[in-house]
């Protein structure tokens, strides 16, 4: 019984991770309404810039502080069906934000979807994991590809279903939460096996993955690789919630072509995540987030300085290079603390959400005291922060 269930580890569970991605789209396009209609909000209800920067502020922290210990929970006590109850929160405050007449109410609303968020990634990440086969670098990037995908999808619909008829047509995204929940259940039946299969192994489930590095090393291994997500999600903070007020101020474009540019940046992001972690398997996940982050700054300094059709090209750049780095970073902490997989998942997924909500909000009063040009002068300099990755060990060779 044991050996087969050893066998079957070693073969990827492609229906599995495909569903997983599917998931992962599904709910991150639904995330990715709430910045997309921002500037809907903010002409409707008089938001001010930082109170735009709260609005992602309360979302982001309810995403990211409630993810670690989403994961720590789920860590010792697994639940099959925790997926489809994650997205039923995520349903519950689109219904809300299609219907919010005060920031208040707007608050509350992206706090129930955060909820969601926090239950979704440390989970679906965790399955992406047990499914993977050992291709990890593999099943994580078609994993992160699905929510980049989904992330870039959300504006492109917001502009075509939402902004020419009004905000209360975010209602309409109610029904991929509903399919997300159908796509769902499969997944749960197969975790749901996979947790059977161990209560029926004790020796299987006791067994213990050794870790590559001393405790000192991987508590150091593991702050250098939160410093490399510090400086990522601050420029992409800048990106996701001001760079479509960026294109209206600077180039005087439209509420629906500022989206429909945003939607290059966010494809971009989806191409460079799929490239990432397969990448990172043959090279070394080491190499793959210095190259990721560092590579990244060159076009970001010189984004603040180019006209609309170079902004737009050097968006894609960017994005390109920057999103390769997240399965990297995050496979390598797995790696790091192989018994820990929902606790790593959380922490990573919830910090890089907190310092985005964090930097919106720091970045959102800037704008409003200096001017949003001021805010891409100054984040253009943080992918130089990714020089901290020459101090990381290099796994690949352990």
């Amino acid at each position: 019984m044991i050996q087969n269930q050893k066998t079957s580890a070693h073969k990827i569970a492609f229906p599995i991770l495909i569903a997983l991605s599917i998931s992962h789209c599904l709910n991150d396009m639904l995330q990715s309404v709430i910045s997309a209609v921002y500037p809907l909000f903010k002409e409707d209800l008089a938001l001010s810039f930082a109170q735009i920067g709260l609005i992602t502020l309360v979302y982001q922290m309810s995403a990211s502080v409630f993810q670690p210990l989403m994961g720590l929970l789920f860590d010792k006590r697994p639940v099959a069906w925790s997926l489809p109850i994650g997205m039923s929160f995520t349903l519950l405050g689109i219904v809300n934000l299609a219907f919010a007449t005060n920031l208040y109410w707007l608050l509350i609303s992206v706090f129930i979807v955060g909820i969601g968020s926090s239950v979704l990634h440390p989970e679906a990440s965790r399955i992406t994991f047990l499914a993977s086969g050992g291709k990890r670098g593999l099943a994580q990037s078609l994993f992160q590809v699905g929510g980049n995908l989904g992330g870039s999808l959300g504006p492109l619909l917001v502009a075509l279903l939402v902004a020419p008829y009004g905000r209360h047509y975010i209602a309409l995204f109610t029904v991929f939460a509903l399919l997300a929940i159908v796509v769902m259940v499969p997944i749960c039946r197969w975790f749901r096996s996979y947790l059977n299969s161990i209560k029926e192994s004790p020796m299987l489930a006791a067994e213990k993955i050794e870790r590559p590095l001393s405790t000192k090393m991987t508590v150091f291994a593991i702050a250098v690789l939160l410093i490399l997500i510090f400086s990522k999600y601050i420029y992409m903070a800048s990106l996701t919630s001001y760079y479509t007020f960026y294109l209206i101020h600077k180039f005087g474009v439209t509420v629906q072509d500022s989206q429909l540019f945003l939607f290059v940046f966010l494809v971009a992001t989806a191409i460079g995540t799929l490239v990432g972690g397969p990448v990172g398997d043959r090279v070394g996940r080491k190499y793959v987030i210095w190259a990721s982050i560092l590579g990244t700054a060159p076009f970001s300094m010189l984004m603040p300085h180019a006209g609309l059709v170079g902004t737009v090209a050097l968006s894609f750049c960017v994005g390109l290079m920057l999103s390769s780095a997240f399965p990297a970073i995050l496979l390598y902490a797995q790696e790091l603390l192989p018994n820990k997989l929902g606790l790593i998942s959380g922490l990573f997924f919830g910090f890089a959400f907190g310092i985005a909500g964090i930097a919106s909000a720091v970045l959102g009063g800037m704008a409003d005291k200096y001017g949003i040009e001021a805010v891409y002068n100054v984040c253009a300099f943080m992918p130089l922060l990714g020089l901290v990755a020459c101090c990381l060990p290099n796994l690949k060779k352990r």
